[in-house]
């Protein structure tokens, strides 16, 4: 019997408060870093819970949009989104130093992630910013996106996403959260969702469209009203299925 393999990440430090009970079901986080939730507490006291369990850690970068919880997408000038990403990013990075940690991936949230994986200004902006940290990290990215593409051109290691509590257009991108089925809860329902990711290599669609999809991660929404639950259950299930977390 073949087996397969999967990181498990979840976006953390967003003012939830549940990451003590995330983080054992995760090997992989994200930390919001200021732009739409986070500050230097949070961060620290999110990166020690990480180092606890063993958790990689990544950055969370966000438009600097606290009031839309940074989904919706602003209209910045180069400059101005090039400033906020590369501090968000270096705030996080003196915590990590302070707290003798590493930073190993950059995932962008929100509506700037779902912006970059399809244009490419914003896609090469945060590609630059990228480029300017010292030492070199991975991209969390949808497979077949814009940011993915010019990442992997630009010598940038990309880990492809997937979402294991959100539903798929036939183009890859996300159900737009303002829809009632942007959402998925149901455990079972998640479970079958990612075995056809992971093992089949498929995302069904909400219209029943079977689309190829190449993913290492999947992430599981810290702010899910049941993520916890989700996250135990694929933990369970997932290596009777003979894929391992890692």
């Amino acid at each position: 019997m073949r087996s397969y393999s999967i990181d498990i990440n979840a976006d953390v430090g967003e003012g939830i408060g549940n990451e003590s009970k995330l983080m054992p079901y995760l090997s992989s986080c994200n930390i919001a870093c200021g732009g739409h939730a986070g500050d230097l507490n949070t961060m620290t006291k999110v990166i020690q819970l990480a180092k606890k369990h063993n958790v990689k850690i990544g950055a969370h970068p966000s438009f600097p949009d606290r009031a839309n919880f940074g989904r919706l997408e602003m209209k910045l000038s180069d400059k101005e989104l090039e400033k906020s990403l590369k501090q968000q990013i270096e705030t996080l990075q003196n915590v990590l130093h302070s707290e003798n940690a590493q930073l190993n991936h950059i995932k962008p949230h929100g509506a700037l992630y779902n912006l970059a994986a399809k244009d490419e200004e914003t896609a090469s902006l945060i590609i630059k910013v990228i480029k300017c940290i010292s030492r070199p990290v991975k991209l969390f990215a949808p497979y077949q996106s814009v940011i993915a593409d010019l990442a992997r051109k630009a010598d940038i290691e990309v880990v492809y996403e997937a979402f294991a509590d959100r539903n798929y257009n036939t183009d890859l991108s996300l159900i737009s959260r303002v829809k009632s089925n942007a959402l998925i809860s149901d455990k079972n329902i998640i479970l079958k969702h990612v075995l056809a990711i992971v093992k089949d290599k498929k995302v069904v669609t909400t219209s029943g469209v079977e689309v190829p999809i190449k993913v290492s991660t999947l992430c599981v929404h810290g702010d899910t009203k049941n993520a916890v639950e989700i996250l135990k259950y694929l933990s369970l299930e997932l290596p009777k299925n003979h894929i391992n977390i890692q």
